[in-house]
């Protein structure tokens, strides 16, 4: 059988294992200049004019983010069910409520009137996912927040370099937050980057990532330790010299699968958007399990459902709302292999299991 083509892949190479090594002999392990340069060269790098601030993962992102924006207890942040728990968790985490709205069934990024009939007297922002690396309607969803007197913040977790109408992903909101974790358009090992519009927020945001302290032993708020340390930085900063061609390597292998993929519909792009493809998504509208099963099975290839219960259905939330683009695309998405490494080889052996097995009914 031909070699497995894995969903998702990291990619680090001898310059990420000599950086590390380069922080190791420097006895500086903590929180300290790989952190710090890693968030300058990260803003630089995708042109965010803003700061940026290295927390230990996304999660903490978005929680820190939401904390240090003023969320709270009896809010209401107004979120996607289509996506990953993290989003709506960290609603929660706050002691606010995440109020889930349905999606745009083209791009899977929330739909502002969707967003607009969930607006209530206590909600205080809304938070949308720029979903497999396509940005989510910010002009839309600015005009809504802007009309109620809302907070717009961005979980940007899978889409480091993606733009609409030429300002990147990330530059839009109160804060952003991009994603760190292994299988990433980039990675530090471990980790998640904030970018925060004004200096009272991004204060507030390194105080609770450090124990609430400036200086050390003055607590000004109660915090967390939620760091990043030198050793994922230095990792980082390695992967910020490569995501660039990585990110045209991924939007290569997704113009050829959609150019010959047949059976499926393919990810849709919206006007002005630059898609960074996290994920390659198709729909499926009839057995997507059983292609998913098919294509492991058959063909030896990798395949991710992302995400087939939505977040209202979940233990934690289970709210009563009815989203039926949300519950279609939880039946119907599949996301195939987009990632650098899948080779031309690899993106013709794609495509011929696709195409047989969608010809044939599975």
């Amino acid at each position: 059988m031909n070699e497995f083509i894995p969903p998702a892949k990291p990619l680090i190479g001898d310059e990420e294992r000599a950086a590390v090594d380069r922080v190791m002999r420097s006895g500086m392990i903590a929180q300290g200049p790989e952190v710090a340069a890693f968030e300058q060269e990260f803003a630089d790098h995708f042109g965010l004019g803003r700061s940026c601030i290295a927390v230990n993962s996304g999660t903490s992102g978005l929680h820190l983010g939401l904390l240090s924006s003023g969320i709270k207890a009896g809010d209401e942040v107004i979120v996607p069910s289509f996506t990953f728990a993290a989003t709506a968790n960290s609603v929660a985490l706050t002691g606010a409520t995440p109020i889930f709205a349905d999606i745009d069934p083209a791009t899977f990024c929330l739909d502002p009137a969707s967003v607009a009939a969930a607006i209530t007297p206590r909600t205080k922002a809304i938070m949308p996912v720029h979903l497999y690396g396509h940005p989510a309607d910010m002009t839309g969803l600015q005009a809504l927040a802007d009309q109620h007197g809302l907070m717009l913040f961005e979980d940007a977790a899978q889409a480091h370099g993606a733009s609409l109408h030429g300002t990147p992903v990330g530059a839009f909101g109160t804060f952003a937050m991009f994603s760190l974790y292994p299988t990433k358009n980039m990675t530090s090992g471990e980790g998640g980057m904030v970018s925060v519009a004004n200096d009272e927020v991004a204060r507030l945001l390194r105080l609770y990532r450090n124990q609430g302290m400036q200086r050390q032993y003055e607590n000004e708020v109660v915090g967390f330790n939620n760091r990043m340390t030198d050793i994922h930085a230095a990792i980082g900063r390695v992967q910020l010299t490569k995501v660039g061609g990585w990110t045209t390597q991924r939007q290569s292998n997704a113009a050829f699968l959609t150019a010959n993929l047949e059976g499926v519909t393919p990810p849709q792009v919206a006007e002005g958007a630059t898609h960074v493809y996290h994920q390659y998504t198709v729909r499926v509208p009839d057995d997507r399990d059983g292609l998913a099963a098919a294509l492991k099975d058959e063909y030896n290839i990798g395949s991710g459902m992302f995400y087939p219960i939505p977040n209202h259905r979940l233990a934690p939330f289970q709210a009563d709302v009815d989203l039926p683009q949300t519950e279609r695309a939880a039946r119907e998405c599949l996301s195939l292999p987009v990632h650098p490494s899948v080779d031309q080889e690899g993106l013709e052996r794609i495509v011929e299991a696709v195409n047989k097995l969608a010809s044939a009914g599975v």
